[in-house]
């Protein structure tokens, strides 16, 4: 069944139409996952260590790609609604097309002053070669992370959701692969992890960069572009709340680091890599469905269908509410399992990531409603609001905890700092739909 972005959609019909780009986000979390499995087995907890402290600059750097996606996809499905297909497929070649050039710019810019950045980060000795030489390796696929970035979120807008998973299933099982012939059977350490994971976005970036060149069947094609100024930063507006999210939560782990550091040493920043990695994985869901539902709400805001709004609506909160508790529940149960899995060779280290995780997997009860909270107005072409939703719930509410709970209940107080926040953040997100439904929803 063939689902189109101006369907009334059922539950059974949501569900299908927010799997692939679930899927999509899910395989990117395991890809990630693997790659922390085989830097923290095959070359060390130093080398996890440095590949965590890091990697916020890396998020920070591909963030682009999702502004560029998820406000450009949200604008080109209001456009698709009002029934100015050209128009849309403009502003959708104006996003690639400008994000390559982002990409190239920024990746010069990485690979020169990535070493005084790892320092200024914190990385002394050992850890300042380590963080350097896999953030250059990775600078060189960044045109091509953020591609993928873009392209996951107009795979969907296109009415391709589909070829999105497969896409990136492709490129986890390269990235996997890679994994495992670059640091098990030809030890390249670091540099080895990074390059499968280049090799990977690239892959990821460029195979729909060939499809949407190429004549296709989907609602979106690329097409000879003009530089639109007024469409790009109503796109990158609209999309702000997604780099802010990325922003912050790199902050935010920049500081998790440092207090780390001070609370618990090196090991610190090694349990909480294996917190990042395994709870990217729960996000991933609820991020996915954002991806997802962006585009569904976006049209019917253009189309004007006030009626379909409420119903996403409804049955966004449902379907996020039934995912926390299940989620919550399983992150609790099996945290051991996932803790063994990377740090088992260590006992002092699995104990300390073994209770860190089983805390913070209390958030993923209420984790999905300040992430949809934002994704809604983002697909409501309201960025400013959507950017406030996720400035509070990251940068604010998380960063005041981190500072401040540790001062009362030390590294407990680190731990407990997700699960204060996410609280504040789920609170602050209804408020705002709920002040804003008359607005929307009539």
């Amino acid at each position: 069944m063939n689902i189109q972005l101006s369907d009334h959609f059922t539950f059974r019909k949501l569900i299908r139409f927010i799997l692939p780009p679930i899927g999509m986000m899910m395989f990117t979390s395991i890809y990630s996952v693997v790659d922390g499995f085989f830097v923290s087995n095959f070359v060390g907890k130093t080398a996890f260590a440095s590949v965590n402290l890091i990697m916020p600059i890396i998020m920070i750097l591909g963030a682009l790609g999702f502004v560029l996606g998820t406000g450009g996809s949200a604008l080109v499905a209001k456009t698709l609604g009002e029934g100015e297909k050209k128009k849309a497929n403009e502003i959708f070649s104006l996003m690639v097309y400008v994000g390559i050039i982002i990409g190239v710019v920024l990746a010069i810019i990485g690979i020169v002053f990535m070493k005084s950045i790892a320092i200024a980060l914190g990385a002394e000795g050992e850890m300042i070669d380590l963080c350097a030489r896999y953030a250059r390796v990775c600078m060189l696929a960044l045109p091509g992370f953020m591609l993928q970035n873009i392209f996951q979120s107009f795979l969907v807008t296109a009415e391709k959701p589909t070829l999105g998973l497969i896409i990136t299933v492709a490129a986890g099982v390269t990235n996997m692969i890679l994994d495992a012939l670059f640091m098990v059977v030809f030890p390249f350490g670091v540099a080895g992890a990074a390059l499968a994971t280049g090799l990977s976005q690239i892959l990821g970036g460029v195979v729909p960069l060939i499809f949407f060149i190429r004549k296709n069947n989907s609602a979106l094609k690329l097409v000879k572009w003009k530089f639109d100024g007024r469409a790009l930063l109503r796109a990158s507006l609209n999309g702000s709340s997604e780099f802010v999210t990325n922003v912050s939560m790199s902050i935010v782990a920049i500081l998790y680091n440092f207090q780390l550091l001070k609370y618990a040493g090196e090991d610190g920043i090694a349990a909480y890599g294996v917190i990042m990695y395994v709870a990217f994985l729960f996000a991933a869901i609820f991020l996915g469905y954002a991806i997802g539902v962006t585009p569904l709400v976006g049209y019917h805001y253009g189309a004007g269908n006030k009626g379909e709004l409420r119903n996403l609506l409804r049955k966004s909160f449902t379907l996020i509410i039934v995912a926390g508790a299940i989620l919550g529940t399983v992150g609790i149960v099996f945290s051991p399992l996932f803790t063994k899995a990377f740090v088992g060779y260590d006992q002092v280290l699995y104990e300390m990531t073994n209770h860190g995780f089983k805390v913070y997997a209390i958030s993923f009860y209420i984790f999905g409603i300040g992430m949809f909270g934002s994704a809604w107005f983002t697909a409501l072409n309201n960025g400013t609001l959507s950017a406030l939703i996720s400035c509070f719930r990251i940068l604010v509410f998380q960063s005041l905890a981190i500072i401040i709970l540790p001062m009362i209940w030390g590294l407990e107080g680190i731990w407990y700092a997700i699960v204060v926040a996410e609280v504040l953040s789920a609170t602050f997100a209804i408020i705002c739909i709920m002040k804003n439904r008359k607005k929307y929803l009539g």
